[in-house]
Formats: C-alpha cells, sequence, structure tokens
C-alpha cells in the first residue's frame, strides 16, 4: 500500500511497485482527465505535475512517487476551469477533438510558471506534447494571452492559417 497526495487530498493505494502513476491515477483514484496516449513519454497526454515540475505519468513508476510529493492532476488545476490557461483555451477555443488538451494544459502552466512571460519560441521549446488535431497556433495564442500578452495572441492567431 502506498499514500498519494494527489490534489491536495490523501489516497491510499495498492499496485505494484512498477504500475505507471498514470493508471494509478485513472483506475484507483478515478481521476480520469490524465490521459494514456503513447505509453513512452513522449506524447505528453498523461502530464501531471510533481512538486510543482512537468512529468510523464505513464512512465513514471509508482515506488518513485514519494507520500511527501504532491501531485496534481488536471481536475486540482482549478476549481471550474477558472485557472488562467484554462480560461484562455475557451475563449481561444484550442481543443478539436480535446484528447490531449489536459497534458496541452498542464505543460501550459509548468511553462507559465517558470517563464509568466514566455516569447513564441520559448513557447515552443518548452511545448513538446503531441495534438494530432494540430492546434499548435491556438495553443500558442492561449499560452500568451494566458501571459497577458493579448497582442502576441491576436498576431498568433491573425497568423493561424498562413503555411509557414
Amino acid at each position: 500500500m502506498a499514500k498519494l497526495n494527489i490534489n491536495g487530498k490523501e489516497h491510499d493505494v495498492q499496485a505494484e511497485a512498477d504500475t505507471p502513476l498514470l493508471w494509478v491515477i485513472r483506475e484507483q483514484v478515478g481521476l480520469t482527465g490524465t490521459k494514456f496516449g503513447c505509453g513512452i513519454a513522449q506524447c505528453g497526454a498523461c502530464s501531471v505535475h510533481i512538486n510543482g515540475n512537468l512529468v510523464r505519468s505513464c512512465s513514471m513508476p509508482l515506488s518513485a512517487v514519494k507520500a511527501s510529493d504532491k501531485i496534481v492532476t488536471i481536475e486540482g488545476l482549478s476549481p471550474n476551469a477558472t485557472h488562467a490557461v484554462q480560461k484562455a483555451w475557451q475563449e481561444i477555443d484550442v481543443p478539436q477533438c480535446g484528447y490531449c488538451q489536459s497534458g496541452q494544459i498542464m505543460a501550459a502552466t509548468s511553462l507559465l510558471a517558470k517563464t509568466p512571460k514566455p516569447t513564441n519560441a520559448q513557447i515552443d521549446a518548452a511545448m513538446t506534447n503531441i495534438c494530432r488535431c494540430g492546434t499548435y497556433q491556438r495553443i500558442r495564442a492561449a499560452i500568451h494571452k494566458a501571459a497577458g500578452n493579448t497582442a502576441a495572441a491576436a498576431e498568433v492567431m491573425a497568423n493561424e492559417h498562413t503555411v509557414v
């Protein structure tokens, strides 16, 4: 048995030490906003924060998580999707299918915590999550909007359909 602090609540879980944190979060704790994508930490759909750091939970074994670690999933980011990034995602209408978006939002909030006013280059370097629908321009615009840089967000959206 292991104790996990997820979204500010203690959870007793039973799983093998090598069970990926993703499956503990989804199957034992019942928080299904964190998605399974690739299983090899490449796509980012499973992104969560542990002690404020972005982590791909599909490759994080339960044994690597301490009881004192603070895990935050998309459900724990803010009540009623009121975080600035979540609001910007809605205002810019980022998602198409939406499958990867919880991981994208977790990655974006991690970026903004470290770099409050990122440039396009910083956004591109930090946002390594994969979006099969290709909403990368809208993701970039939403990050600028959440950072309070509405001029950059508008510029990105104006060029959304420009082929580079």
